[in-house]
């Protein structure tokens, strides 16, 4: 029987296998075929156990490969119905938010069409505590619908027009925490607290087409390998977000990242809507799947919606995403026992400690024992981090959303929790520390795709490039190496994948190429170390400049 040889050797590189005690530096070849590795070894072993007449050999002189990054939490495809119009990221108060609104309308005059003013990215910081409302933004806008997210997401402002047009008229009761806000008369504010109270609005604003939405999707999945990534886990998602990575994946060629999707599940789904979502458990394509379920525990801090063990500052907190958490509950144990990984979307402490509670209940893994996970946790009570551990639950976190707080603690989120609870703010390296899984990501459009940028963040707990920033909690600094552990062999083992972010025999050939030594290159330079290249399956991209 003839010898294994390779179709491809990447030659004399630096190597980080991410297999644990493997810490040799020297120059390193990877044997790869049929888009799996085949052996990591010297430059002369390889060579003559796997090179044949028609093996390619990469150089990598020079650079050094680690796994291809995954993200372990980003929204893709509702980010392009979400990301419409204006980025308000440089927005930092009143003034700048009417003068970036108005030129935007300026633009949708002049373009004509639709009419609709959209907007994201907005921080509440910006409204230096002024009450949102429409008022705020109608002038700016000239009369004109328009919708304006904050950068989170769960929370919208509607200008006085967009209301109307949606038959938006006072309070309404939802099965789950959404509100819209009401002023002492009864009417609404503008101001639009999750899901629930924002899509009257969506439901009558204009829509992407379903070609812009696959033009758009497959553009921010190409923009994902640029930054070393080659995986990720969407994390919302419904019949159609399936639709659509089917037609990616079989389109031209193929997905340009690997992805794992989960499905939205929410207090208000019917019996025959939920058994709907069971019978798609097991739909996937050569570098899709599905067979996770997302869960919501909790909105965000920063409006009071983050469930809290006590009251925030102004007595908020007190309530979780469900009316009646038993049917949280059963809705785990539901999909548990149809075979799903659970993701539950958990912010304020006590969100994640009934979690999970609701998770030691069935075992804490799903039925083909990948451990459920939490997605997060911004500030977790000592307990919990001790009961995560104890359970195998993954913490997966989102480090660059420290760069929405300020430095004085004068932001919505801190202020809501007071100076001992923002002092536990996203503390991974506790989570480390404590034994339990870590995994990191963006949460994009949130917070940058850039992969290194989260890198970057989990490592400095500041801008990277501001030197001289006020650092959060300094103690929950990651070393360079947890952090490429989070966002390769951490995220590949969150969403059940034994053989992605790692470089041993059998693993799948998913590779980033840098020019340097990510675990070397100083946090500040990160965020610009170029990556060379990466390859899925073993098939190479080139990314050089």
């Amino acid at each position: 029987m003839a010898e294994l040889k390779a179709d491809l050797i990447i030659a004399s590189a630096r190597v980080h296998t991410m297999v644990a005690g493997d810490e040799n530096t020297a120059p390193r070849s990877i044997a790869i075929a049929d888009g799996r590795v085949l052996a990591v070894g010297s430059d002369d072993d390889i060579a003559e156990a796997f090179r044949g007449p028609q093996t390619r050999v990469d150089d990598g002189a020079g650079a050094t490969v680690t796994p291809g990054l995954i993200d372990a939490h980003l929204h893709p495809i509702q980010g392009v119905e979400l990301c419409q119009g204006a980025d308000l990221g440089a927005v930092r108060d009143l003034r700048d938010l009417r003068n970036a609104l108005s030129a935007e309308t300026a633009r949708v005059r002049e373009r004509g069409g639709d009419g609709w003013v959209r907007a994201w990215n907005l921080d509440y910081a910006a409204f230096d505590g002024a009450t949102l409302s429409s008022h705020l933004i109608d002038e700016a806008v000239d009369g004109m619908p328009a919708l304006l997210f904050f950068f989170d997401f769960h929370t919208a402002i509607a200008s006085t027009e967009a209301l109307r047009r949606s038959g938006i008229t006072g309070a309404r009761a939802f099965e789950d925490s959404s509100e819209i806000i009401v002023d002492a008369s009864g009417a609404p504010t503008g101001e639009l607290r999750e899901d629930s109270a924002y899509q009257p609005i969506l439901e009558v604003a204009p829509k992407p087409s379903r070609a812009e939405t696959l033009e758009s999707a497959r553009a921010t999945f190409a923009k994902m390998r640029r930054s070393g990534l080659t995986g990720g886990t969407i994390m919302d998602g419904n019949s159609e977000t399936l639709d659509l990575l089917e037609a990616l994946d079989t389109t031209g060629l193929g997905l340009p990242v690997r992805i794992v999707s989960a499905m939205d599940v929410k207090p208000t789904y019917t019996s025959e809507q939920r058994a709907a979502i069971r019978n798609q458990r097991d739909r996937a394509g050569a570098r899709w799947r599905g067979g996770v379920i997302k869960l919501y525990a909790d909105g965000v801090i920063d409006t009071g919606a983050g469930w809290l063990y006590e009251a925030d500052t102004d007595g908020d907190g007190l309530a979780g995403f469900w009316p009646d958490q038993t049917d949280f509950v059963a809705a785990v144990q539901e999909f548990t026992a149809a075979g799903f990984q659970i993701a539950t979307h958990a912010i304020g402490d006590r969100a994640v400690g009934e979690t999970i509670t609701a998770y030691e209940g069935v075992g804490a893994r799903s039925r083909a024992g990948i451990p459920h996970r939490i997605e997060h946790l911004e500030t977790l009570d000592p307990r919990d981090v001790a009961r995560l551990a104890a359970a195998g639950i993954t913490a997966s976190m989102q480090l660059p959303h420290l760069q929405w707080r300020i430095a004085d603690g004068s932001d919505e989120w801190a202020r809501r929790l007071g100076p001992q609870r923002a002092a536990r703010g996203w503390n991974a390296a506790s989570v480390l520390a404590a034994g339990a899984p870590l995994a990191l990501g963006s949460d994009w459009p949130i917070a940058d795709l850039d992969a290194r940028f989260g890198l970057a963040w989990a490592m400095l707990r500041r801008a990277p490039g501001a030197r001289d920033a006020f650092v959060y909690e300094p103690e929950q600094r990651l070393s360079a190496a947890q952090a490429l552990h989070g966002y390769t062999r951490g995220a590949a083992l969150a969403q059940g994948d034994d053989d992605l972010g790692i470089i041993r025999p059998g693993a799948r050939a998913d590779l980033a190429v840098w020019a340097e030594d990510p675990l070397t290159v100083p946090g500040d330079d990160l965020a610009e170390l170029p990556v060379i290249a990466t390859y899925l399956d073993g098939l190479h991209t080139s990314h050089a400049a």
